[in-house]
């Protein structure tokens, strides 16, 4: 039984690997380089975002998702 630890992700910080992909927004469906996204997998775009914000958050701090009805935050994701 191997107890070594992988060393393909040493070094790696864990937030920013997925930083670089492109999402589609599934409002507009254009391919954007940030989403906002839920952990559904629903993603929305800023501008999306924006144009919806009155019906998905009642504080613009933290936004419902139309999917599952998940409490999602504008923070660090």
């Amino acid at each position: 039984m191997n107890t070594a630890p992988d060393k393909s992700s040493a070094g790696r910080p864990a937030r920013g690997r997925n930083r670089a992909r492109n999402r589609a927004c599934q409002c507009c469906g254009k391919t954007v380089m940030f989403c906002w996204t839920c952990r559904c997998g629903f993603a929305i775009c800023q501008k999306c975002m924006l144009e919806n914000l009155w019906g998905m958050s009642c504080n613009s701090i933290t936004w419902y998702c139309p999917d599952c009805g998940g409490l999602n935050g504008f923070g660090n994701q």
